[in-house]
């Protein structure tokens, strides 16, 4: 049977809530200058790197509607992109450390005569982190990779306070927004998420 979509993204977080979510897709990732332009909000970065995902890989692709996501981590109007070493992890994570940040989600799907972008955007705040506590956290290989250097699902989760609005959208993915805009197209779960 033919996947229903594709998947602008390599993310496995992402493939596994929409895999649990019971939808078929394809994963087809698209590599894109991530390259914030001056003076871009972050809820508008988040919405052109998405769209910019979908399309790529879109015009690239089967033809099937392509889904791309962007999730960014913004302090006040600065955009906290993925740490390109242990110093800017560090940096990072002190900077986030017993304050309130703003975590932006966008979904876009694209496809022929086709393009809706949706985002959506959390509150969270961290408690306190030292910056051995931010060191070692950088040497467990988890923040690599990552916006703003964590992982709100794995071990980070011990310095969340509190979270104002979708959590799935700080994981990588906004899941009730995203199933309703592909639900609005026709695409819909095939199967029961899986139990247990």
């Amino acid at each position: 049977m033919q996947p229903d979509f594709d998947l602008a993204s390599r993310s496995p977080r992402r493939v596994q809530m929409l895999r649990e979510a019971g939808l078929s897709f394809e994963c087809r990732p698209a590599d894109i200058d991530e390259t914030p332009r001056t003076c871009e909000a972050p809820a508008a970065f988040a919405r052109r790197m998405a769209q910019a995902k979908a399309r790529v890989a879109f015009d690239a692709g089967s033809g099937r509607p392509c889904l791309g996501a962007d999730t960014d981590v913004a302090l006040q109007a600065r955009i906290l992109g993925k740490p390109r070493d242990a110093g800017a992890a560090v940096e990072m994570l002190l900077a986030l450390a017993d304050r309130s940040h703003h975590v932006h989600s966008a979904v876009a799907l694209v496809g022929n005569g086709l393009c809706e972008v949706l985002d959506t955007c959390t509150e969270v705040r961290f408690g306190p982190i030292s910056a051995a506590q931010a060191r070692a956290y950088w040497d467990s290989g988890e923040p690599a990779g990552k916006a703003g250097a964590y992982a709100i699902q794995g071990l980070a989760s011990r310095w969340v306070r509190e979270v104002h609005g979708s959590y799935t959208g700080v994981v990588g993915l906004p899941l009730f927004e995203t199933l309703a805009l592909l639900a609005r197209h026709g695409v819909h779960p095939r199967a029961a998420a899986a139990a247990g």
